[in-house]
């Protein structure tokens, strides 16, 4: 017997670049998504779907820019729908500098919250810019008795620190998942965790993307290398990298990086999700993309649709 669908519509924006540029990014990668959310929202007025959570994640933006108040006003307010007007209210938000999450739901939503709480971890210093301290953030919730958590978090960068970056999770996933609370159906990660392509050079990368081919570079992504070793993210599941690599990009276009610095590209933007409860809940992750149109940043956003059906077996 099914007792309910419940979609949630992940999304994430890392940001490098002048406060104009990130306040047109966000706008717009806000947009297309809360349209294409609006759609399976009018898809769940028709069938059996009575649950949504919307997740928002925004990394390296200046703490004094009150993105609370700017994404109430795009939910709640201003957005125009050709599906229904939908009307949002913000459950719960973590910061940690840099990193913010945020967590909203339907208008009435919060009469199915039971308990929320906001947890943060750092895990570096600021690397010379004040506001900049890499970490991570979560948000745990009990949702109509479905037990979550969400964990956001920037790790270290450059391709020779994939120890440090293994050893960051493990510290995060030590302080924001203790033992004692491991009592949970579902855990997502999202952030920008800075994986890159091993072993891997510009000019052939590049001509790969180019010619359609990144496929062909997914066994070398390091996220996927360390997971495979068990080292990271034991049991996880991750939509495929059918998508470009979402960094580096030049800011204000889809070309990749033509600074001085000349990044290689590759997949540091990541989404995956672990059913603990897999007696009574199953996960369809319906799409996990990137958001090629938002140019307003050195990343593109990254989404992802995961619908989860609870049964009784």
């Amino acid at each position: 017997m099914e007792r309910f669908h419940m979609r949630i519509w992940l999304s994430l924006l890392a940001k490098k670049g002048s406060s104009i540029c990130l306040s047109l990014a966000c706008r717009r990668l806000l947009k297309q998504t809360l349209i294409n959310f609006c759609k399976q929202l009018h898809l769940q007025l028709t069938s059996k779907y009575i649950y949504t959570l919307l997740i928002f994640l925004f990394i390296s933006i200046t703490k004094y820019q009150n993105f609370v108040f700017s994404i109430h006003v795009i939910l709640t307010l201003q957005i125009k729908v050709p599906y229904i007007e939908l009307k949002c209210r913000l459950l719960g938000k973590a910061k940690l500098q840099s990193v913010q999450l945020y967590l909203f739901g339907p208008k009435n939503s919060h009469t199915l919250v039971k308990e929320l709480k906001a947890e943060r971890h750092s895990v570096g210093g600021c690397g010379g810019l004040i506001g900049r301290k890499k970490g991570a953030v979560a948000i745990r919730i009990n949702y109509d008795d479905i037990k979550m958590v969400f964990i956001s978090c920037h790790l270290s960068a450059h391709a020779k620190k994939v120890d440090q970056r293994n050893t960051e999770l493990k510290h995060i996933a030590n302080s924001l998942l203790p033992r004692e609370k491991r009592k949970r159906d579902l855990t997502v990660w999202l952030g920008d965790l800075n994986y890159r392509i091993q072993d891997a050079s510009n000019r052939p990368v590049r001509s790969l993307i180019q010619n359609h081919l990144q496929s062909v570079l997914v066994s070398k992504d390091q996220l996927l290398q360390e997971a495979e070793r068990g080292e990271i993210f034991k049991g996880y599941s991750e939509g495929t990298l059918g998508f470009k690599p979402t960094y580096k990009y030049n800011v204000g276009s889809s070309d990749y990086d033509t600074s001085h610095k000349i990044r290689v590209p590759a997949w540091t933007d990541r989404i995956l999700f672990k059913i603990q409860n897999t007696d009574n809940i199953q996960a369809t992750l319906h799409s996990y993309d990137s958001i090629d149109q938002v140019y307003g940043s050195d990343h593109k956003p990254v989404k992802a649709d995961l619908c989860l059906k609870w049964v009784n077996n």
